[in-house]
């Protein structure tokens, strides 16, 4: 009978394992990208308060010359004020919520709501591109584009045409904000 019982022990305490493992495994699956909107002017605050806590987080920042009276520095200034994006299970939603800096994230009615892995994806490429890019209002007025050549291969927004030259402008749908970059005519394919 004891050994009965230490065996049926044992085949639960594995079982039990086994559907932590799987659990884990799970929730590896369901991490997405979401959006954070943050308190104004605390993105690198709350990116750091994140990290402690260690969750995967993207704040896209862009090299501004700033003046002062006596000086010149440069400051690395967030491309998108207010918000950063953090890579989570949505279930982790509350101990995130519970950061400094942290107002909300992204969602509908309480319900986040995750960013394409695509924007994040391209938003990424674009500032390892070292192009020069600067934030552009956010606006779907133009045509869509692919681009077929150079370091933003495969990336799709949309062509504009400024003070004579071409800027691809490239989107985050969820926070309504955009980004542009200068871009030869025939590195991309009208879609």
């Amino acid at each position: 009978m004891r050994d009965y019982a230490i065996t049926a022990f044992e085949s639960i305490s594995n079982e039990y394992e086994e559907s932590i493992t799987e659990s884990n495994i799970s929730r590896q699956r369901a991490k997405s990208w979401f959006a954070v909107h943050t308190r104004a002017r605390h993105e690198k605050k709350a990116n750091r308060a994140l990290a402690e806590k260690n969750v995967e987080t993207f704040l896209p920042s862009r090299e501004v010359v700033s003046q002062w009276k006596d000086r010149k520095k440069k400051v690395f200034l967030p491309l998108f004020p207010g918000y950063l994006f953090v890579c989570m299970d949505p279930g982790d939603r509350y101990e995130l919520l519970n950061t400094a800096g942290v107002i909300r994230i992204l969602g509908n009615n309480g319900v986040p709501v995750p960013v394409s892995p695509e924007e994040i994806e391209t938003t990424k490429r674009l500032i390892e591109t070292g192009l020069r890019y600067e934030p552009f209002p956010y606006s779907i007025v133009g045509r869509e584009v692919e681009v077929i050549r150079g370091p933003l291969e495969g990336a799709i927004g949309r062509i504009s045409r400024t003070k004579g030259a071409y800027r691809l402008i490239l989107s985050v749908h969820l926070i309504r904000r955009s980004v542009s970059v200068e871009v030869d005519l025939n590195d991309v394919d009208f879609i």
